[in-house]
């Protein structure tokens, strides 16, 4: 089970952090959780094609956990040649309007996929790459899901929990990834919503959105719908989490001096593993080990 961040931001613009996604590779399975604006280029610096990914789930359905849906699939099928199976999709409503109405032929992108399945230029490189005519549609295997629901795959079964943010106009989920090798929880975007305790309890890593300090939030809505730095300190000790994963940095904790204030002020509750979620970091599923000093 290997575990990579490919980004760890948040809506706001920036070069060091990009939307949220995270890669999971577990047997013969690459699992991408959410897959926000330049989470798709950090995919890509890991040296993991498109082609390779066999499954994708969504949390929910802001554009920095989906904006990078469009160039995964579309990606995936032209690189692909008609030589991998269609992509496994899975998340809440909506999602398959919404992949309808990108990838129909009436959808943002049809006039593409109608030049490169019918023009001479693109069936060529079509057969260059090692497809066969006729050139078909791409077509996600897009599965809604909501909490309670179970997926499996190679050595692996997720199950989908219940977060908390922008409840009632988004459905926003967890999940809790279980494997032979141990336990990966990932809260998507979530406030300090007390079923979490339970759903990450006794996982070996808990990815979780971190958003602001504690007592900096904008307003009652803020604070339910995100996490701050010593609420989620509380959840990970209580549920006795081995290794603690915040993800959703703010430029708010990217400044030097606050980054190492809460860390400190967290590990004063949390004694397990405190990773301080940076793109392209690898989590260990059973934790940081000392090298030697050479």
């Amino acid at each position: 089970m290997r575990i990579r961040l490919l980004g760890t931001g948040t809506p706001t613009p920036s070069l060091r952090r990009m939307s949220s996604g995270y890669v999971v590779e577990i047997g013969d399975d690459v699992i991408v959780l959410d897959h926000g604006f330049g989470a798709h280029h950090r995919l890509l610096e890991l040296g993991i094609p498109a082609t390779r990914v066999t499954h994708l789930f969504f949390t929910h359905l802001h554009y920095d956990h989906c904006g990078d849906y469009g160039r995964m699939v579309l990606t995936r099928w032209d690189q692909g040649a008609g030589q991998v199976g269609d992509l496994k999709v899975y998340g809440p409503a909506p999602l398959a309007r919404m992949t309808g109405q990108l990838f129909s032929q009436d959808g943002v992108y049809g006039p593409d996929l109608v030049a490169r399945t019918h023009h001479d230029c693109s069936l060529g490189i079509y057969e260059a790459r090692g497809g066969a005519l006729p050139r078909r549609w791409p077509s996600p295997e897009v599965t809604e899901i909501t909490a309670g629901d179970v997926v499996t795959g190679d050595g692996w079964r997720l199950t989908a929990g219940r977060a908390e943010h922008f409840s009632p106009y988004l459905e926003t989920l967890a999940f809790r990834i279980e494997t032979a090798e141990g336990t990966l929880v990932y809260s998507g975007d979530s406030g300090p919503t007390p079923p979490m305790r339970a759903f990450a309890e006794d996982a070996d890593v808990l990815i979780h959105m971190c958003h602001y300090r504690t007592g900096t939030q904008l307003n009652e809505g803020f604070a339910d719908s995100c996490m701050g730095h010593l609420e989620l300190a509380r959840l990970a000790a209580d549920a006795k989490v081995g290794s603690l994963v915040t993800t959703h940095i703010t430029e708010q904790f990217d400044r030097p001096g606050a980054r190492e204030r809460v860390i400190a002020e967290m590990g004063a509750i949390y004694g397990g593993n405190l990773f301080f979620g940076e793109d392209l970091m690898e989590i260990p599923i059973s934790g940081p080990t000392l090298e030697k000093l050479m």
